[in-house]
């Protein structure tokens, strides 16, 4: 009888072993299914009212969107490491820091919406759909890159995205261009326009606030204030720093850009304006990026580690969700650093991939100049150099 129990009672152990670690977590733990959070009031201007100041955060959501900004973070942080190993050339510029950004926005739109954004555009590939090594393998010049190794970091491109963007603020009148598209063919789609506070004294967003408004165009002109525009701070660059208000004639509001569930739920106040055909809204997401401008500037000679320091930790966006689930039992710490541990390996798998995929042979050079068109030759830089351009 006493072997018979011990038997047994091997037999169950070795059955529990079996099990996946986390399965075996998440059995052993009670989880509430959501939870219901106070989120900071956003600054408005020419609006009666903004977005709520509670929001409801599921544990599914909070899951995802934890591991999403984790990737994000991993993904610039192996970017900076590839860098200097020189795997990575040119302009390179991250945004570990503002995961908030770029999560939040993709979770308060639709699939089929659009997004344009500036050079700074990693984490935004990334939420729109682009996985990891293909996006590190673009930026490592490779034929399994996002853009078969001929963009690099500036020019990475998705179903409903239109880049990364390489001139300062152009990206601005080109996503007034595609919400205009949006009204015309009238899909009830919208389009979110991303530009930097450095990019937010032009010009030629003046003029896109002028016939978005004119046109009633549903766009959501997005300013990312990280507080720096390359190394000058928004105080020496900018007579008002007001962004949200700089539309004027168009409505505007101002968002902690740190925390994801406020980003969320203002995206979707933004998204349901825009949609409801009243134009055009502004939003001012105030957040914040670790590294320098691009990998060329360290980052320190403009603003003290101090400084840094003091942000990270206190304002982190992937901490301050983590914060919120464990304390609100929508996950345990341990459940969290598996998906860390899930992530790392995911981002180390794609740096291996980005790392040894071959580089585009130079016979695809002219390749792609048009989405449909018969093959044709292209002049090379040497005139008695041709390459065949195939769509």
């Amino acid at each position: 009888m006493r072997e018979m129990l011990a038997a047994f009672v091997s037999r169950v152990l070795w059955g529990v072993a079996k099990k996946p670690a986390r399965r075996v977590l998440v059995a052993s733990c009670n989880y509430s299914n959501d939870a219901m959070f106070e989120i900071k009031k956003c600054d408005l201007y020419l609006l009666d009212e903004g977005p709520p100041l509670t929001a409801v955060l599921t544990r599914e959501d909070g899951l995802r969107y934890y591991k999403m900004m984790q990737v994000v973070r991993r993904m610039e942080l192996k970017a900076d490491q590839l860098y200097k190993q020189k795997f990575i050339r040119g302009f390179c510029h991250l945004c570990d820091g503002q995961e908030a950004c770029c999560v939040g926005l993709e979770a308060g739109i639709n699939p089929s919406d659009h997004v344009i954004t500036s050079y700074r555009a990693h984490g935004v590939c990334y939420t729109r759909g682009l996985p990891v090594r293909s996006i590190l393998a673009e930026l490592t010049g490779r034929r399994g890159g996002c853009a078969k190794g001929k963009g690099g970091s500036m020019h990475m491109y998705a179903k409903n995205f239109y880049g990364g963007n390489g001139i300062v603020g152009a990206q601005v009148p080109l996503g007034a261009g595609v919400a205009l598209a949006c009204k015309y063919m009238g899909n009830n789609e919208i389009c979110l326009t991303l530009y930097g506070d450095g990019a937010a004294n032009q010009g030629q967003i003046a003029e896109a606030y002028n016939m978005a408004a004119l046109w009633k165009l549903p766009c959501i002109f997005i300013c990312e204030n990280n507080l720096y525009g390359m190394g000058t701070s928004v105080e020496r660059a900018a007579a008002s720093t007001d962004y949200y208000k700089r539309g004027h004639f168009i409505p505007g509001l101002r968002v902690d850009g740190m925390d994801i569930l406020c980003v969320r739920e203002a995206t979707r106040f933004a998204a349901n304006y825009c949609r409801s055909g009243k134009g055009p809204i502004l939003m001012e997401l105030q957040t914040y990026r670790y590294h320098g401008h691009s990998m060329s500037d360290p980052g320190i000679s403009y603003r003290s580690r101090e400084e840094i320091h003091k942000v990270r930790s206190k304002s982190d966006p992937i901490m301050l969700l983590q914060d919120r689930m464990v304390n609100s039992k929508l996950a345990s710490v341990e459940e969290l650093k598996e998906i860390d541990s899930e992530v790392r390996k995911e981002i180390e798998d794609a740096a291996q991939f980005a790392t040894t995929d071959p580089e585009p042979p130079v016979e695809e050079l002219g390749h792609h100049l048009y989405s449909s068109n018969p093959p044709f030759e292209v002049r090379g830089a040497n005139q008695w150099i041709k390459f065949k351009s195939v769509s």
